[in-house]
């Protein structure tokens, strides 16, 4: 599949990452020099960051390709993505040419923030509106706008690459998300204004409390907590008289003097300004990594969007020995010595361990049914360092796989095949209900059996049945 991306700024180069990342072909027209300067350097960061996300790999990278001619580069496009500037005049000329030039078949989408299809097909263009969130590459949300035919195809498309798309009911200026950003922001300014609080005190105010909330939870479903065991009816009942007190000036915005634009610009370097841009954005996506990866755990809000994503990411191609992980490794998991933390090698095992679960049937669904294995002890040698960023592949051996006992060996592997560390892990089977041992149902025994059968073929692994400070 291609898509074609025209304007590749900060959000042209974000659907860029997002659509290459995902295994499309992607074609950029941008007639800025630096673009291709500029969009390497997101993709990179996107490299660094979104597979972290998932404990598969993704598809294999598309193919990244620049071009000087628009009509070669919308060719055989599935999906075509304007993201020029926010000048009306600008977009219904791009939009113009992408609409005759563009396959009948493409989903021709703009990434405004601002403006309404009807403003953007008023010159006879067919352009929807795909309005995404910085970073794309990483925030799930697309807010769609349009005919409700094309809005469906582009729905499937963006789940397919990760995304959450959201349509929108009617059509507005701004859509949802901005017109909610643009309250805050505005209120932001006239605190600035005042004297009331800094840009970074305002920054704490967000990030130290409702903002945490609202990643996972939302506006509405906070509040509703925050009306106690009485629901949302008696939160409204007991705040919904502060919405006639001054506590706001949401219809009152301040002047944009050059000296309130001084203010805040120099706050903003006083809060920010030792750092450079892409280190923010670093800083900024390993956040959103750890924060969205802890959402996976409970499925809720972008860990949800994960979670159904990952489950049609296509499993590994199987090798010698079954692959149990295929992951890249997140900022997260490294230390202060800049390599992977050794908690984080057993992570890793005990994800490869439940992976062989899943492969001979004792899942989830066979947990719930009152039967599971459960680890009696582990052995990990440390081989070589792993770093943020490596591809990380797990494959297991079993040792014996006969009656109670579950023995398996792990080989962790790094991005350039090195073997990077070994567990040795003993398992037996348990009945969840006595929480004593006892024999697995027949269908486990016999995929258990086989794979013991098989393995027996091979040597014994190094280090297996070793113990610690063993000499070699």
């Amino acid at each position: 599949m291609k898509t074609t991306i025209v304007g590749g700024g900060v959000i042209g180069g974000g659907w860029a990452a997002r659509f290459l990342l995902n295994g499309w072909d992607v074609a950029v027209f941008d007639p800025d020099p630096q673009a291709e300067r500029k969009i390497g350097e997101v993709i990179a960061n996107a490299r660094r960051s979104l597979p972290a996300l998932y404990d598969k790999s993704l598809p294999c990278e598309g193919v990244l390709r620049f071009h000087s001619d628009l009509t070669e580069a919308v060719a055989g496009a599935a999906w075509v993505q304007e993201s020029v500037p926010e000048r009306i005049e600008l977009k219904h000329s791009v939009l113009g040419q992408l609409s005759d030039l563009a396959p009948d078949t493409a989903v021709i989408a703009s990434s405004t923030s601002g403006f309404k299809p009807s403003e953007l097909n008023e010159n006879g263009a067919r352009a929807i509106v795909a309005h995404p969130f910085n970073p794309v590459y990483l925030l799930p949300l697309v807010e769609l706008v349009g005919t409700s035919e094309t809005t469906a195809r582009a729905s499937e498309i963006l789940t397919s690459i990760g995304m959450f798309p959201l349509v929108v009911r009617k059509e507005i200026e701004a859509h949802i998300a901005d017109r909610l950003l643009e309250a805050v922001w505005r209120e932001s300014l006239w605190l600035v204004k005042d004297g009331i609080a800094t840009t970074e005190e305002i920054d704490e105010s967000i990030r130290m409390a409702f903002g945490i909330r609202w990643a996972q939870m939302g506006l509405f479903e906070t509040y509703r907590i925050a009306g106690g065991e009485a629901g949302m009816k008696h939160f409204m009942a007991q705040f919904g008289p502060a919405l006639e007190w001054p506590w706001c000036k949401l219809m009152d915005v301040p002047e944009f003097t050059e000296e309130l634009v001084d203010l805040i610009a120099d706050q903003s370097d006083a809060q920010s300004g030792h750092m450079s841009i892409r280190e923010l954005e670093r800083l900024r996506d390993d956040n959103l990594v750890g924060m969205m990866r802890a959402l996976k755990k409970t499925g809720t809000g972008a860990g949800g969007v994960l979670n159904t994503h990952e489950a049609v990411l296509p499993e590994p191609k199987p090798v010698d020995l079954p692959i149990t992980a295929s992951r890249q490794i997140p900022q997260s998991w490294t230390d202060y010595n800049g390599h992977m933390n050794e908690a984080h090698y057993l992570e890793a095992g005990a994800a490869a361990t439940d992976r062989f679960m899943e492969m001979i049937g004792a899942d989830a669904d066979y947990i719930v049914s009152g039967k599971s294995y459960f680890t009696v002890e582990n052995h990990i040698r440390y081989l070589d360092e792993l770093h943020a960023g490596e591809h990380l592949t797990i494959t297991t051996q079993v040792l014996k796989g006969e009656g109670k006992k579950l023995h398996l060996f792990h080989f962790l592997h790094g991005s350039k095949g090195q073997l990077a560390a070994t567990m040795e892990t003993l398992l037996l089977h348990v009945d969840l209900t006595t929480r004593s041992s006892c024999a697995p149902q027949a269908t486990i025994s016999e995929k258990l059996e086989q794979f013991a059968q098989d393995h027996s073929k091979l040597p014994l692994p190094d280090g297996a049945g070793r113990f610690v400070d063993e000499r070699r």
